[in-house]
This record gives C-alpha cells, structure tokens and sequence, in this order.
C-alpha cells in the first residue's frame, strides 16, 4: 500500500511538472542548436595569441611595474580569477591578474571537483515554480557539456550511484533523475538507469546489506582545473586600492613572502574574483560597505581504494546534494541523527582522468559516524587526508530580501568602480567570468566585443586524445601509469615532462623516477611546476601534485627530495631549504589533517587489549627486545631482519621507529608498543610499519624455527 501511494504521489507532484520542464529543454536545445555555430565563429575569432611558453616570474614582475596602465586587472587566482582573466584576455584587452598566494591555494583547490548541474535547485525550481533555479540549473548543465569539450585531458563523465534502502523511494528517485536527464536533453552524458540489489552489492560488496532496494546510477563530471594566459602572479599581496574620480585605479602591492619590493599597478577596471575574502576587498575600496559574504564550510575525507570497486563509480545520498525527497521523509541511504544531509562518496575515475588517483574522497557533515552505517567497516585510521574548503555564498545587495542566501553567482559594481564577483560555484566559472567581463566593459566603456570563451579549447587539449599516453610509454620508457597520470594531468603537455625526465638507470622504466612509490607523480614535474610558478613547497604537495591532498604521509615522505629540487633550481640557501620544509609539515599538519592523524597515537593513548592480546603482543617485542631491556633500537630491529634476510636502510628504519617512538627518546618501549597495537585493535591507526614489520619478522622466524648459535660441549 505505501509503495502504491508513493508511486501515485510521484506522478501526481510530476504530473505537470514534465510537460514544464520538457518545453523548457525543447526551447533552450533550440536556442543552442542554432547558436552552436556562432560558438565556434567565437572560439575561432580569438585573435590575441595565448603564449605557450612560460615568461618567468621575474619578468612577469617586470611588466607588471612598467606597464602604464592595463584595460582589466583582476585580484584573486582561484577558478573564477583565472576565468575572468581568460576572458579579459581573448577580447583583446590588457590584462593582468594578482594572487595572494597560489592559483587554486583556496576554495577552488578544496572541492571534490563536481561539474554538475545541480538535482537539488531543479527540485526547487519544479516543487516552488521557480524559473530562476531553473535557469541556474540549465546553465550549469550547459557548462558542464562546454567543460568536457574544451578540457577532455582534465574533465570526463563520472557515475554516480544513489543506495536505495525503502521501497518507495525507488521510483521517487527514478523520477528525479530522469527529469535531471531530460533538462540536459542532448548535453545528457549519459542516460541514468536502476540496478537490482544483487547487482549493487556485486559493484559495492561494502554496502550496507539489510533493506537495500536497489540502487540508481546516473552520471555527471569531474574535472582538474584550469589554463589561462595573460600577466598572472602569485604571491602578490594587495595592500590598498585606490579608485578616484575618473576610474582611474592604482593597487599597491607587494610580492608577499618573496620579497618586501611595494609599488603601484594601475588599471581602468578592478575586478574583485577572491572568493571567502570578498568583503575585504570590498571593504579597501569603501570601509562602510555591508557584508555580502556568507562562508559555508565544507569539510572531506580522503579514504583508501579498497572502499570502492577498481573501475570505481560514486556514492551519494540524495539528502547531502540531491533533495528530490522532502526532509521530513528521512532515512534514504545513511540515517543521519540530528542531521538533515549526509555524506557523499566521490570515487576515482575509471579512465585516465583520475582527480583521485583512485582513492575515496568522501564530503560529509560529519564525517566517520555516518559513515560508519555504510558497513561497519570504516575506520578512523584509514582517513588518508583531510581538509575544509569555505564556499564563499553570497547575498544579493540588490534583493529587496537582503538576507536570502543566493546559490546563484551575483556581479555588483561599486560608486568607484570596483566589479565584484560572488558566488556560484565551480562548474560554472566560465560563465561567472563572462558575465563580469561584461559588466566590466560595459561600466567602464573598455574597447572590447563579445566573449569567445565558449569552445575554446584550454591549454593542452589541442593535440590530446585518450591513447596519448601509449606515446609516452612507446617514445620515452615511462611506466604505464605515470603516463596516464602525465596525459590526464598536462594533456599534450605531458610531452614537455617527459623530455625532462630523469633517466632510472633500470632496465624498466627507462625515465621518470617517482616521489613516492605509491602515486604516479615523478620528479621532472617538480621542475615542470617552479616553471608554472610553483614557488613554495606547498605550492608543490598540494596544487602541482596534489599529494597532499591524497595522503599526508606519502607527502611528508616525497617533502625531502621536492625542497632538494626546488632548492637546486631556485637557489635556495640552506636556511630558506630549512624554512620551505618546515612551513610545508605545518601545512600538512594543519591543514590537511595530520595533526587528527597523529594524535591517534599519543604517549597518554589508553591501552585496551585483552590479557592474551597483552601477553601474545609481549611475546612479539620480545623476539626484538632480546637482552629484556624494556625498550628495542634501530640495532635491535637489525639484528632480527638480518636473521631472516631481510635488509631496509638504516634512514628507513629510524623513519619507522620514529613514527611509534612517542616521547622520542630513539627507542620504542614496550608501552608505546602496546598502544600502537591498541590503536591499530581499535581502528584509530592502521598502516604502520612498524607493526606490519615485527608481525612479518615472527611468522618468518616461527616458521624457520629458532637455530642455536650457542656452543655445546665445546663443540662446533
């Protein structure tokens, strides 16, 4: 009976709805249809040449201070930044751009890296009439086709899977999904459909067993990130703007943590892209200037490959993004107690554009506890990374309710001058760019004609094609996933690292030595990156590689041999190396979660093992702490790995006894075994190496048995 009302209910809210939001995707697949002609006119009117080589930092400052005066500057590098620069840029008119920090260092580099429409706002826009969420929602979709297209190295479809756990949800769901297919009309990726609950639990054998229906798959994107040209520089700090009668506008800035150099940049238009930090640019310009910002925090977890398949698909719950369902209905995949959303699973991949190199990045509200009902198999220890990106929402100045949260992107022009763009989101960059340059020649009278954004193929998509990569492993000796790795990431560009791979000196791979033995990222891209003005180490684990994104320890243990290169290329001194390394371990820990990750294991961790787990655990250090001196050395771990022909570097091994050694005093004691071992029983830590290497150690011995080296009886 229920499962006859909901499917009753279903049609009777979209009964009308269909016919609505079909005539509106007939109507805009028209407009766009006829107008993807005059795109590529566009994209193919560009006539201010994109520079494929890199000017150096230096000579970027240069320009910076001798240039009169620039038609457009824009203040802030991260996703809609670079978009308004490149737009600024293809219309001809003079441009440069200015970053406190890194490109991407805020919101833009701590997403999950969605390009999607938005299920929820079409829920909106149907359920409340609402033509403007529907607007927002086509426009995304659009966006997203456009992205796939000028960025198919860095952007792919991504399948995403909706566990099912009441029956009527089932066609709830279906019907959502289908009405987000149909507004895509052709842009759809690719057409949504059910599995059978035999059929999920074959893709997700982790799932939650009990009560799953079924599940839907349906698809939306991924992508990377972004190329751009023009005069673009990091590290610059804008101290004061000042904007007079007459437009005419002078920035003070500074070259923040390279050196102390101030002077003045001057421009006709301003254009304020800095996401979070709106309002504080807002406020150099006019002290009184209300708040528009609204920081939203989003916080996510990174989580080993075995959580999900190795072609890989995503998990989401229709409450956390996709609220086709009222919240009073409750459940759905995850019960959240005293939550309304819940957390999504973000997978790898399948192809060779993987933002996550195959491992899980999970987006919740709260994290492990929800989590923890997927299987019952998750653990604390496993989280790998973790970090917190601000979406910087806004409220619309010119809403008659000015404290309506807009989800929308929202271009205001200050009496001076100043544009501002806020808000929106990642997918939709282009068009926030678009839409702020036009406002921009418009307030200002800028001698420029319409964008040329749409189909212009970002740098490195040119000459890409999915088999790229076999190139590179035929032409240079590459492995086979670091190739991947350089063709997904640099697209035809991959070349260029290639040629300055370093040769292994190993049968095979021939080039391309890697930082870490687990991830595919290898040395010749930490100097490809110092040439796309990567000028920190920061800069280097966490935006060229994104290792720090993917797992702090791998990060921390590549850090050394990323601060000797950049060091060699940069001629840093041994203190500035000094510096570089550590201000790179307090990003990791943080910023990306390795403090929670090392405070799983603390000197006052609590022991909680049974007395056999106790005793057999005693039995195991002792096989290490021969002489029963309470504590075991790098000598004693020697000793016993030379016992069963095992050699490690002495370097590695003190890295592994370090990792346990609690009070760091260079020797392990038997507590702080102990509660490694407790913590590793209880979930908080996993992966230790010091633990994998006594276990290994005693199973090898036991099986060989233990020979006498004892003399008898004067004998040999």
């Amino acid at each position: 009976m229920a499962f006859q009302k909901a499917v009753k209910g279903t049609a009777l809210i979209g009964g009308g709805a269909i016919a609505t939001v079909f005539g509106l995707s007939q109507f805009s697949q028209y407009r766009n249809k006829h107008g993807a002609f005059v795109h590529v006119q566009a994209a193919e009117a560009v006539t201010v040449p994109l520079k494929n080589d890199f000017p150096t930092r230096e000579q970027q400052i240069l320009a910076l201070k001798t240039t009169g005066e620039f038609d457009v500057l824009v203040i802030g590098g991260g996703a809609t930044g670079c978009g308004c620069a490149l737009d600024a840029v293809t219309r001809g008119l003079k441009t440069a751009l200015l970053e406190r920090d890194d490109f991407s260092s805020g919101t833009s580099s701590r997403s999950t890296k969605l390009i999607h429409g938005g299920v929820r706002y079409l829920q909106k826009a149907i359920m409340k009439l609402d033509f403007e969420q529907y607007k927002m929602v086509k426009e995304a979709l659009e966006e997203r086709a456009n992205l796939l297209e000028i960025a198919p190295h860095l952007s792919a479809p991504l399948p995403i899977m909706l566990p099912v756990y009441k029956w009527w949800q089932l066609p709830y769901y279906w019907f959502g999904i289908k009405l987000y297919d149909m507004v895509a009309g052709s842009q759809c990726l690719k057409s949504s459909y059910v599995l059978s609950k035999s059929r999920a639990l074959e893709l997700f054998p982790m799932l939650r067993k009990d009560e799953l229906v079924g599940a839907i798959v349906y698809y939306d994107g991924t992508s990377l990130g972004l190329s751009l040209g023009g005069n673009t520089h990091r590290h610059l700090q804008i101290l004061h703007i000042d904007l007079p009668e007459g437009r005419a506008t002078t920035l003070r800035g500074s070259p923040c943590l390279l050196s102390i150099d101030l002077f003045d940049v001057k421009a006709k238009c301003v254009i304020n892209a800095t996401g979070p930090f709106t309002d504080s640019v807002r406020k150099m310009d006019d002290e009184e200037v209300p708040n528009i910002c609204q920081p939203s925090a989003g916080v996510h977890i990174v989580m080993p490959g075995y959580y999900s398949p190795a072609y890989s698909i995503a998990l989401e719950n229709l409450l956390q993004r996709f609220e086709l369902l009222n919240q009073q209905a409750g459940g759905g995949a995850l019960p959240a107690p005293q939550q309304k959303k819940t957390p999504r699973f973000i997978y790898g991949e399948a192809g060779p554009q993987r933002p996550w190199e195959g491992y899980e990045v999970k987006a919740p509200r709260f994290l492990l506890t929800s989590a923890l009902l997927w299987s019952g198999a998750v653990r604390r220890g496993d989280v790998l990374a973790a970090w917190s990106g601000i979406r910087p929402l806004v409220t619309d100045p010119s809403s008659k309710d000015t404290q309506s949260i807009s989800r929308n992107h929202v271009v205001t022009i200050s009496e001076s001058g100043l544009v501002t763009i806020a808000g929106g989101k990642w997918t939709t960059y282009r068009a926030m760019a678009q839409d702020t340059i036009d406002a921009a020649v418009q307030e200002h009278n800028l001698k420029a004609g319409s964008s040329k954004t749409i189909g212009l193929q970002l740098q490195g998509a040119e000459d890409w094609s999915p088999t790229l990569y076999i190139r590179l492993v035929q032409d240079y000796g590459l492995e086979s996933e670091v190739a991947q790795h350089l063709a997904a990431t640099y697209g035809d560009k991959a070349f260029e690292v290639a040629k300055i791979a370093q040769v292994t000196g190993k049968r095979w791979p021939i080039v391309g030595k890697r930082l870490v033995s687990e991830f595919p990222y290898i040395e010749a891209e930490v100097v490809y990156g110092i040439k796309e003005y990567a000028r920190t180490a920061v800069d280097m684990i966490s935006r060229r590689t994104r290792l720090a994104f993917l797992n702090v320890q791998a990060a921390e243990e590549a850090l050394p041999r990323i601060v000797d290169i950049m060091a060699r290329e940069l001629n840093w001194s041994e203190q500035k190396k000094k510096e570089e390394f550590e201000a790179a371990k307090k990003f990791l820990y943080y910023e990306m979660g390795y403090k929670v990750k090392s405070d799983q294991l603390t000197d006052s961790s609590e022991i909680s093992l049974m007395p056999s787990d106790i005793e057999r655990y005693k039995k195991r250090f002792h096989m290490f702490d021969k002489d029963k001196k309470g504590f075991i050395t790098i000598l004693d771990v020697q000793r016993v790995l030379e016992s069963i022909s095992v050699q490690i570097a002495e370097n590695t091994l003190h890295d592994i006894l370090n990792e346990v050694d609690l009070n760091k005093n260079g020797q392990v004691e038997l507590n702080e075994f102990l509660q490694l071992m407790s913590a590793i029983q209880k979930g908080h830590v996993s992966g230790s190496r010091l633990a994998v290497l006594m276990k290994t150690a005693e199973e090898n011995l036991r099986q060989r048995g233990v020979i006498s080296v004892d003399r008898s009886g004067g004998g040999l």
